[in-house]
């Protein structure tokens, strides 16, 4: 498909990025994401601030700071309306969080309910970071740990506890504002926030953008509690099998790797950390920048050279 082009478009369709960038000025840049899903937890206004965070968090993955919201709503008439007040009001709060706006919306009858937002935010454009800029040499750090896919699927089957539900709800509305500040603080290049195609799949996108060969140490990868345990006894959503379906060729495996653990690293999250490629002094920089906010960072790869290959897959 022949895409239209203009040289303002600092970031397209073509490299899968998590948002589009169009410079104003010399001096401003818009970028543009929109997201939503249906819910993965019961509590209508926790549906809303996971929606919210994970369309707010593209903006994050880009280097800007959002700045206007819009509601994106699929609702059944039949349905109690106090639930839709919720849902939408959990939205708000997370837009209220990242210092944004909500300036309206759209919705929709639907037999299923869904939610999420259009988000614009704004970036200098010499600031923008996307998932084309890693280089070789880099070290690559996740912010938050994998889980939340699975964590959900076991609350659909009524299995995870309460400290369990309550840890993925923390991680999955917690925006990635923290992450962001940092690294424009160390001038990173390249990121991109971990969500549907899973780990995998955005270790690829970036791989493939960059031109760049990755080397995943997938023992390092941290998981939330109970994430393992579900895996293990088959609670792993349909989402993770497509992805490493899709992902079959795009992926070598160089060391033996826990069976439990190689299914996690393709599964689907809602809202994960971010994924940053650093140089020596950057990554430094912001391992220490991130303990400082209270926040975690794990390094979990490499970049190792130029020239795109399948991921190689260690421990």
């Amino acid at each position: 498909m022949n895409w239209p082009r203009n040289p303002n478009l600092l970031v397209g369709i073509d490299s899968r990025d998590d948002a589009g960038v169009f410079r104003l000025t010399d001096d401003l840049a818009l970028i543009q994401t929109l997201d939503f899903f249906t819910p993965m937890v019961d509590d209508p206004f926790v549906f809303g601030q996971v929606a919210a965070a994970n369309a707010l968090n593209d903006v994050y993955a880009m280097g800007g700071r959002p700045l206007l919201a819009m509601n994106l709503v699929c609702y059944p008439q039949c349905q109690d309306l106090w639930v839709l007040r919720r849902i939408l009001e959990g939205g708000l709060d997370k837009v209220v969080e990242a210092g944004a706006l909500v300036v309206g919306g759209h919705t929709v009858d639907d037999n299923e309910p869904k939610y999420g937002l259009s988000v614009c935010g704004l970036v200098h454009p010499d600031q923008v970071i996307t998932n084309s800029g890693a280089r070789p040499g880099e070290r690559l750090f996740l912010t938050k740990p994998l889980g939340n896919g699975i964590i959900a699927t076991a609350i659909k089957a009524e299995m995870a506890s309460s400290v369990e539900i309550e840890e993925a709800i923390k991680w999955m509305t917690t925006l990635n504002r923290t992450a962001c500040e940092s690294m424009q603080a160390v001038g990173a290049k390249a990121a991109t926030d971990v969500t549907g195609f899973g780990l995998i799949g955005h270790l690829y996108e970036m791989a493939a953008a960059s031109d760049i060969e990755i080397e995943l140490n997938a023992e390092r990868v941290v998981f939330m509690q109970g994430a393992l345990e579900y895996a293990n006894i088959g609670l792993i959503p349909g989402g993770a099998y497509n992805n490493r379906d899709y992902l079959a060729d795009k992926v070598e495996y160089v060391a033996e790797i826990d069976p439990t653990r190689r299914e996690l690293i393709f599964a689907p999250e809602t809202a994960g950390g971010i994924l940053v490629a650093l140089n020596e002094e950057q990554a430094d920089r912001f391992v220490k920048l991130m303990q400082e906010s209270g926040e975690p960072c794990f390094e979990i790869g490499r970049v190792v050279n130029s020239g795109f290959k399948p991921i190689k897959i260690g421990r």
